[in-house]
């Protein structure tokens, strides 16, 4: 079951300094912040880098919430989705994983117990 959007993933060339110009433009420091993930909380949502991306045209990903990323992995391909990248743990109970939708465009699902629902109510 989808819930709703959650995360949009920047890849970027430079980590550190993507950060630095992310924090000034949010006017905040990141939530999270590994060498291979830098997150940002914003009004109940994530923007996050990743430094091993490549920018360009296609621009970033968009990771829409669900409870059970895996199970959801399922439903999508079963819809016609294929996998681009499995269900993968990318630290402290977060689970996400990327498919193709029938027409080649990029769709992400996440899974992450840190997400707080009540936020946006």
């Amino acid at each position: 079951m989808i819930q709703g959007l959650r995360t949009v993933i920047y890849p970027v060339t430079a980590l550190d300094e993507a950060t630095e110009w992310y924090r000034r433009v949010l006017d905040r420091a990141p939530y999270f912040d590994q060498p291979f993930y830098v997150g940002f909380e914003v009004g109940g949502f994530e923007l996050g880098l990743v430094p091993d991306g490549v920018p360009g045209t296609a621009g970033a990903t968009a990771y829409w919430g669900t409870p059970d990323a895996q199970a959801e992995l399922v439903r999508l391909v079963g819809l016609g989705a294929t996998v681009e990248s499995p269900v993968e743990e990318v630290g402290e109970g977060i689970k996400v994983a990327t498919v193709r939708d029938p027409y080649g465009n990029l769709f992400g699902i996440i899974e992450n117990p840190h997400f707080d629902l009540g936020k946006l109510a």
